[in-house]
């Protein structure tokens, strides 16, 4: 059964490195990073949070299709509200996937070092290290005890191996780990 797996978590915490990852070792999977369809709509950099309005939609809509090929699709997400995430797991449920969300965390400082590290299209939009520490408390504030949290404290390859191990131990989800 295709799997909608939904990378959540703060700012700078790695999920677009680690859906790129998978993507590449697992033929077929979509990586369905909406922050590369946010550039794709003119007047993006003006008006952000609307941009990201349209863009929630055609994602949804890209995850429905893909996920109907009988494909997975890896989707590197900041959701911070459990209606928006109901959202993604209804279209993987319409399609006959399922949908599997794990949520990235790292201590906030390290966050905030990863995004001041890094040069990303979108970072000067989404405001600076106070942004990113706001995101880390209200994901953390979104958890609930039956989500599934991967530290991503560390290196990518031990992030990277903490969720391939978290995708073997979901139902269903004996695949290739790549």
């Amino acid at each position: 059964m295709p799997r909608l797996i939904h990378l959540n978590g703060p700012t700078g915490v790695g999920k677009s490195t680690l859906a790129a990852r998978y993507a590449g070792a697992h033929p077929g999977t979509l990586n369905l990073d909406a922050d590369e369809i946010v550039r794709m709509i003119g007047g993006w950099r003006e008006d952000f949070s609307a941009t990201v309005a349209l863009v929630r939609p055609l994602a949804i809509t890209m995850a429905a299709h893909h996920l109907s090929t009988g494909h997975d699709v890896v989707m590197p997400q900041l959701v911070m509200r459990h209606d928006q995430r109901d959202r993604f797991a209804a279209a993987a449920t319409s399609a006959g996937a399922d949908y599997l969300e794990f949520v990235l965390l790292a201590p906030a400082e390290v966050a905030v070092s990863r995004f001041q590290q890094r040069d990303h299209h979108i970072d000067h939009v989404v405001g600076g290290a106070s942004a990113v520490g706001h995101s880390h408390e209200r994901i953390t504030a979104y958890l609930t005890p039956r989500t599934v949290v991967i530290d991503a404290g560390g290196d990518a390859d031990q992030t990277y191996t903490s969720l391939i191990a978290a995708l073997a131990e979901q139902p269903g989800s004996v695949r290739p780990a790549g």
